[in-house]
């Protein structure tokens, strides 16, 4: 039993690396801008549609490169993932329900973590560095059941080092995705089941994880994204640690 104790504590310090792009949500989006007649308020909010737009693309270019090569600058990527999350900001206040709408449409599906900036404490301990992440770590999300499942896996070549599993909901009000893990699952073969105060007490000690998701287990909320985008290549967003990631859609039984 030892043993298996040990394993885990091993393996959950890979997951709460994986989780290392949490940090504190964002305050409620202000109320939609509308008006019944042209004005120079609504032509500005127009202008500033615009501008965000072609802000947007130019983000998601660099990112999609970023995702497939590894070989754009980590600076350049970490500004681009801030202005998408900017903009993104922007257009979420002009129409929420569409916005949110849209990343639930896509969020569905497997996805390879590429590129984080780490929690907060793991940001100071290693001198603000980032860079891209140097494991085949992928996340599922699967929105068309009920309870909605998500999934973090850790690969050696396509062998599951270790697998969790859990459910989440979608707010669409904040763009929050907010889940729980409660199994894991060792190379395939054994399956554990955990409480997230468990997970959420050996990601903090281990200092791989957040400890404001200990916080949350503490007081019976769950660990977060803040969801920035998602589309047919790629997905970003905060959670609750203090960082930002960005993964690629992939498409495991065919790698």
């Amino acid at each position: 039993m030892s043993t298996t104790i040990t394993m885990t504590r091993i393996f959950l310090s890979c997951l709460w690396l994986l989780s290392s792009a949490s940090v504190a949500a964002f305050s409620t989006p202000n109320s939609v801008f509308t008006a019944s007649t042209p004005s120079s308020s609504a032509l500005f909010l127009s202008s500033t549609s615009t501008a965000s737009d072609v802000e947007i693309q130019k983000a998601k270019e660099l990112l999609c490169r970023a995702a497939e090569t590894k070989e754009e600058d980590p600076d350049e990527v970490l500004d681009a993932l801030s202005s998408l999350e900017k903009n993104c900001k922007m257009k979420f206040k002009e129409d929420p329900a569409a916005f949110a709408e849209d990343i639930m449409d896509n969020i569905s599906g497997e996805w390879r973590l590429i590129f984080t900036t780490g929690t907060k404490e793991r940001q100071k301990k290693s001198g603000g560095r980032v860079n891209y992440f140097p494991l085949k770590a992928t996340q599922s999300f699967d929105a068309t059941v009920e309870p909605k499942i998500i999934e973090n896996g850790i690969y050696a070549w396509n062998l599951p080092l270790i697998k969790f599993s859990g459910d989440f909901d979608f707010y669409e009000r904040k763009r929050k995705l907010e889940f729980d893990f409660d199994m894991i699952e060792l190379l395939g073969l054994i399956k554990i089941k955990l409480g997230r105060k468990q997970v959420a007490k050996i990601g903090a000690s281990t200092g791989l994880g957040s400890a404001n998701n200990e916080k949350l287990a503490d007081v019976g909320r769950r660990a977060f994204f803040d969801w920035i985008s998602a589309d047919d290549d790629i997905a970003t967003a905060r959670g609750g640690g203090g960082g930002l990631a960005l993964w690629k859609r992939v498409d495991t039984a065919n790698e």
